[in-house]
């Protein structure tokens, strides 16, 4: 049996409030966290320059951070071929992020967990307990929802899901993130989710991983995996 964990730390999958239905059911953004309970703490092994992020240091963290990592643009290798994104300048902190974990490799072996077609791909997060690991490493914290910057859910565009089970502010989840395969875009999530970036090539790759198929719980039946993310620029 799978093991669905949310970013609050307690075994489950939700769904996102406020987010208006369409005629396919569970078409809601979720979010999951491996660290379930675990306590955060700098591992021996981890570089001295790589912090332990929490709710008190990220921002200030990322803040320089953006200044001295400019990189906008990826490329995620899947089982079903490689994905170029590009990275808005203007969601500086999501930006940021991104490149962040891509640096760190914590999108290495993870999984898109949760898939409906014409709908969207989720990714960033896996039932292997390295992946728990990986996010011990690296930290607990979480981002602001940044909705106000003009960017859509359109087709191909990627965008952060929030967690906002006993969470009033809608903190993002720094580790996952969605992209909308929907044709005509998936509007009714704008302003509830972050859109940081956008598919520049390889949107047949998005279509494949999202025709696969699922279980009840939308996962796909066989793992389709993120073997990496690399920086381009």
């Amino acid at each position: 049996m799978r093991v669905f964990l949310i970013l609050a730390f307690s075994i489950s999958i939700f769904n996102c409030e406020n987010t208006p239905s369409k005629p396919k059911p569970n078409t809601s953004i979720q979010t999951t966290d491996t660290t379930s309970n675990a306590k955060v703490s700098k591992l021996k092994n981890t570089p001295p320059q790589y912090p332990v992020l929490n709710t008190k240091n990220a921002m200030e963290y990322f803040l320089e951070y953006e200044k001295q990592n400019k990189q906008n643009k990826v490329r995620m290798v899947t089982d079903f071929g490689a994905i170029d994104i590009l990275l808005f300048n203007e969601t500086k902190f999501h930006r940021a992020n991104f490149i962040y974990l891509a640096t760190r490799k914590y999108y290495d072996s993870t999984q898109f967990y949760r898939v409906i077609n014409n709908f969207m791909i989720q990714g960033g997060s896996s039932d292997d307990k390295k992946t728990g690991l990986k996010r011990r490493d690296i930290g607990r914290y979480l981002l602001p929802v940044d909705g106000k910057k003009g960017f859509k859910h359109d087709r191909g565009t990627i965008s952060m899901p929030s967690s906002d089970i006993e969470n009033p502010h809608k903190l993002a989840s720094p580790y996952e993130f969605f992209i909308v395969q929907q044709r005509g875009g998936a509007h009714y999530l704008n302003g509830n989710y972050t859109v940081f970036g956008k598919v520049i090539k390889g949107m047949d790759v998005v279509d494949k991983i999202a025709a696969v198929d699922t279980d009840k719980s939308d996962w796909p039946q066989q793992n389709v995996y993120i073997k990496t993310v690399k920086i381009l620029e």
